[in-house]
């Protein structure tokens, strides 16, 4: 097989296998639900086994809708007019975040970062998304990034959504990801696997 051609399919193969084998986590778990009864996200049962807190939440407002919070910050991983329309209709979702399960938090952000959508990154941050090193990592800000990592170098085994780790998101920086992978690697170097994500850089 052409050595071009076999990459590209290896590439292709990859990105499939790993929006399938996502796809079908979610549905299995939806189905798994669906077995108990439920229509959705079941909470954890917690029972305090220590002080309430003296401050008592005053619930002035009603919570933003799960259900669009969900929505959101789903489109934020490939879909720009649908961000838009969702973030135009309720603004206060910009810093939203979804438990996806057993703390995996995110954020439209989050989302849009790791799938390297710098243009629905670049929109969230204009309109107010709380930048983070995850971010500054996939958008190329070496600078910004080595000023976390100095602040605290145990940032560099931090993992963001569905952990995913900063080596991760430096691969989705374009014409920075070398620059970045080798940074990060200079300060803790991994075995990096494909990321399925990844574009090659512009010339």
């Amino acid at each position: 097989m052409d050595t071009d051609l076999g990459a590209s399919v290896s590439h292709s193969i990859s990105r499939r296998t790993f929006i399938v084998g996502t796809a079908g986590l979610i549905a299995t778990s939806l189905l798994a639900q669906g077995q108990e009864g439920t229509k959705g996200p079941v909470e954890a049962p917690f029972t305090r086994d220590y002080p309430a807190p003296d401050f008592k939440a005053s619930w002035k407002k009603p919570q933003i809708n799960r259900t669009l919070v969900e929505d959101f910050v789903i489109y934020a991983h490939s879909d720009l007019d649908m961000t838009k329309k969702l973030l135009e209709r309720e603004p206060m979702l910009i810093n939203a975040m979804m438990d996806w399960g057993g703390g995996d938090w995110e954020t439209a952000l989050g989302g849009a970062s790791h799938m390297g959508r710098k243009d629905i990154v670049g929109f969230l941050l204009e309109k107010g998304a709380r930048i983070d090193i995850f971010c500054a990592t996939m958008m190329g800000q070496l600078e910004a990034v080595r000023s976390f990592l100095t602040l605290q170098p145990k940032l560099i085994d931090s993992r963001g959504p569905h952990g995913f780790n900063l080596h991760f998101h430096a691969q989705l920086a374009g014409n920075e990801a070398d620059r970045m992978v080798e940074y990060l690697q200079s300060i803790k170097r991994i075995e990096l696997r494909p990321n399925p994500f990844a574009k090659p850089p512009s010339s």
